[in-house]
């Protein structure tokens, strides 16, 4: 006899592998970021981290890098040949007619500052993230300053493995 007892997941513990599986598709292996939107206990749609549809891929032809000078002086490289995975899950909400209004949404880390505002945009109530961002703060005081609950399953900062 088994003495483990199946324990079924939480909807968000649900959600979070799902979008576990959606990165798997992603086409930059910088971050390989997945998004789902939920509602109601829904899948209403889907995103990944990859380059817009007919252009070419970082997996295919390399990273787009491009350098940040953040306010402290710090310089970072940001790969931009790709929309991110909450910007693709938006887009597609769009072009499908799909309402994510008063939505979840689950994502790998917390949502940069342009994902933030379309985020916002698009009426998401909530988001829940695998874990922090490094440069997070930004879209954190924003979904604070309207109300959007922001929640972590691990309160650790993602990092990535080639920087």
């Amino acid at each position: 006899m088994n003495d483990s007892v199946y324990k079924r997941p939480t909807w968000d513990e649900y959600f979070m592998e799902v979008t576990r599986a959606v990165a798997k598709r992603a086409t930059c292996d910088r971050g390989r970021s997945g998004c789902v939107i939920s509602r109601d206990k829904q899948i209403m749609v889907t995103g990944y981290v990859g380059s817009p549809k007919g252009l070419p891929h970082c997996d295919e032809i390399g990273h787009q890098m491009k350098s940040t000078t953040h306010e402290d002086g710090h310089i970072s490289q940001h790969c931009v040949r790709t929309a991110h995975a909450e910007q693709n899950a938006i887009v597609q909400a769009a072009k499908l007619g799909i309402s994510i209004n008063d939505g979840t949404l689950y994502c790998k880390m917390t949502p940069c500052a342009i994902c933030a505002k379309m985020i916002i945009n698009a009426g998401i109530k909530r988001i829940v993230c695998e874990k922090r961002y490094h440069a997070g703060s930004e879209s954190e005081e924003m979904f604070k300053q309207v109300g959007i609950f922001l929640e972590f399953f691990d309160e650790n900062i993602e990092q990535y493995d080639k920087q």
